[in-house]
Formats: C-alpha cells, sequence, structure tokens
C-alpha cells in the first residue's frame, strides 16, 4: 500500500505559487519528507530525531559557515 504525501510549504514562503521554499510532508508517524519547491522530484527522507537535531543545529547557529582562515 502506498501513502500519497500531503506536502506543506513553509509558513516563511509567502504562500504564493512559484516561491522557491522548503516543502514537507509526513507519510507515517516516524517518516518526514523534505524537499525544495522549484525541484520537487527530489526529496529528502528522515526521521524525527535528525530533523530535530538539524533545526536544533540551525537555531543555535552551530552550522553556519567558518569564517575563512587568514593565512599569514
Amino acid at each position: 500500500m502506498t501513502t500519497t504525501a500531503n506536502w506543506q510549504k513553509s509558513s516563511f514562503s509567502g504562500g504564493a505559487d512559484g516561491n522557491n521554499c522548503l516543502e514537507l510532508a509526513t507519510t507515517g508517524p516516524r517518516s518526514i519528507h523534505l524537499r525544495e519547491s522549484d525541484d520537487p522530484t527530489t526529496h529528502l527522507t528522515t526521521t524525527p530525531g535528525p530533523l530535530a537535531h538539524l533545526l536544533q543545529g540551525i537555531r543555535s547557529g552551530a552550522l553556519s559557515p567558518a569564517a575563512p582562515e587568514t593565512v599569514h
């Protein structure tokens, strides 16, 4: 049995069609799917734990790009 994903756009996308944004869908209690709206055929599937760690890293700034090293 195949479950159809009900994709939802990020609230930061503005809601209009054609906006580039992140979309999320679930197909069960432990399957979370992520895709970019401008390439809906490619998506990432994960579970709540790793997604929570990713979001925590983004919010805390731990995943911000490191400053380039200065060569002396």
